[in-house]
């Protein structure tokens, strides 16, 4: 513009304005110039092509788009050649990044910024989305193989390397193509591992996701590689096909998040906020704390954590079941009847409930006479010895044991024809006839417990 305003004659300002604009067309500085001599110019009188040209550069100016990324507007981290590596390449160990290789003015770049905007949006906190400018870095880019724009690349988490998206510029396919390589250390919880899952690492709270999706939803696969979190805190993912989880903890409805945490995983909460990530976050925070290496303390922590092999799962159930590794702490230590309901295979979750009932009921009912009852199952299809000794007429039955001073049981009694069954009345007719001092107690036979049935000592799958 001042080198227009030392020129005489239009010939000289017209060639300098088509020059400008054969350079510069569509760019920015072109409609700052064009500006510039519109209001500055101190000519009287222009020629009819500058009239012309100057025309364009009013409509040029009423038109031009360019790449803005606002951070007020957009959840795009815009990046610079000198801070990459402070961003992305760091944290290759731990998170996912995406970076769009873009022009300032260019067309198709300005359309894809909504488009990258919302995969931003979708995935803020689960992974970082970038953007870099080759107007600004073009040597950079031409380092990372970028020709064209736009571009974008995928950092997955080491050792996979760095990769161009090839798929349409849309948001859907980019954003589920990030969302593939966030890391997934969630566990599938089922009915075989449920108590393993609970009780081993007492110190971490366990976080348990019920869907109705068969796999787990980036949120939660984010949440349980979070760089804190997954030294802290467990996560789990039931489907709603796994009925025998679902009816353990009695969820209704989907999706539902539940924790358990303490030592013996007997404190319970249900989150009852959004289902989106932030929030989730910044509840399961609230019980995890920070710290270093692999064995770090979460709320509440104050014993080594126990490993998979010393895990005790009963110590968790409602109704454990009785076996070598249990019998010390859920029937023949400590005060109490122990109440062994007596199966030939697995125990089911309508048996579980029904005993649980009978529990909650005759707990209150003893609460004023100092007597206690512990509630177990056994399996006689493993533990052949104690169905020797309990000789029950038919399964599935039940007996009452009393563990201290001089070993003896009482058994449910079936009826002369077996005509009756194992079932809530029977039992409660039993334990009545325990309470009420009617029952008649068999010695067991030199004072010795039968053996325990060896088991594999198979890991539960985590």
């Amino acid at each position: 513009a001042v080198l227009a305003h030392q020129l005489s004659g239009p010939k000289w300002l017209e060639v300098l304005l088509l020059t400008a604009l054969l350079r510069d067309s569509g760019r920015p500085g072109i409609h700052r110039f064009c500006t510039s001599l519109q209001t500055d110019s101190p000519m009287v009188s222009l020629s009819r092509p500058l009239a012309r040209v100057l025309l364009l550069c009013g409509l040029g100016s009423a038109q031009a788009v360019s790449v803005e990324i606002d951070a007020m507007k957009h959840d795009i981290q815009q990046i610079t050649m000198s801070n990459f590596d402070g961003v992305i390449s760091k944290f290759r160990d731990s998170a996912v990044s995406s970076l769009w290789f873009f022009k300032g003015d260019n067309k198709a770049d300005v359309s894809f910024l909504d488009e990258y905007n919302k995969v931003a949006a979708d995935l803020k906190g689960m992974a970082k989305v970038c953007a870099i400018s080759c107007t600004d870095w073009p040597l950079f880019c031409e380092k990372q193989g970028v020709k064209e724009t736009p571009a974008v690349m995928i950092y997955p988490t080491n050792p996979m390397p760095a990769f161009k998206y090839e798929g349409k510029m849309e948001s859907k396919g980019v954003l589920a193509k990030v969302a593939r390589f966030i890391p997934d250390f969630t566990t599938k919880v089922t009915k075989e591992n449920v108590d393993g899952f609970i009780t081993t690492d007492p110190t971490k709270p366990k976080v348990l996701l019920f869907s109705n999706k068969k796999t787990p939803p980036t949120i939660w696969k984010a949440l349980s590689s979070e760089t804190v979190f997954k030294r802290t805190v467990k996560f789990g993912f039931v489907s709603e096909e796994d009925k025998d989880v679902v009816q353990k903890f009695k969820v209704k409805k989907f999706p539902t998040v539940l924790m358990q945490r303490g030592s013996k995983a007997e404190i319970k909460e249900t989150y009852s906020g959004e289902m989106k990530f932030t929030p989730l976050k910044d509840w399961v925070n609230l019980h995890s704390e920070s710290g270093m290496g692999d064995k770090v303390a979460g709320a509440g922590a104050g014993k080594e954590e126990v490993s998979i092999e010393e895990a005790k799962p009963w110590l968790v159930q409602e109704v454990p079941e009785l076996t070598a590794k249990s019998q010390g702490d859920v029937c023949f230590k400590g005060e109490g009847l122990c109440v062994i309901y007596l199966k030939e295979g697995e125990i089911t979750q309508a048996e579980t409930d029904m005993l649980t009932g009978l529990s909650k009921k005759f707990t209150s009912q003893l609460s004023d006479r100092g007597a206690k009852m512990k509630w177990m199952w056994m399996n006689l299809a493993i533990e052949t010895e104690y169905k020797t000794l309990f000789e029950p007429a038919m399964l599935p039955s039940a007996v009452v044991f009393n563990p201290h001073k001089r070993l003896r049981f009482t058994k449910l009694d079936h009826g002369e024809d077996n005509e009756v069954e194992g079932d809530e009345q029977s039992l409660t007719n039993l334990l009545d006839k325990v309470l009420g001092g009617d029952a008649r107690f068999k010695m067991v036979p030199g004072q010795k417990l039968p053996g325990w049935a060896k088991r594999d000592a198979k890991k539960t799958e985590l």
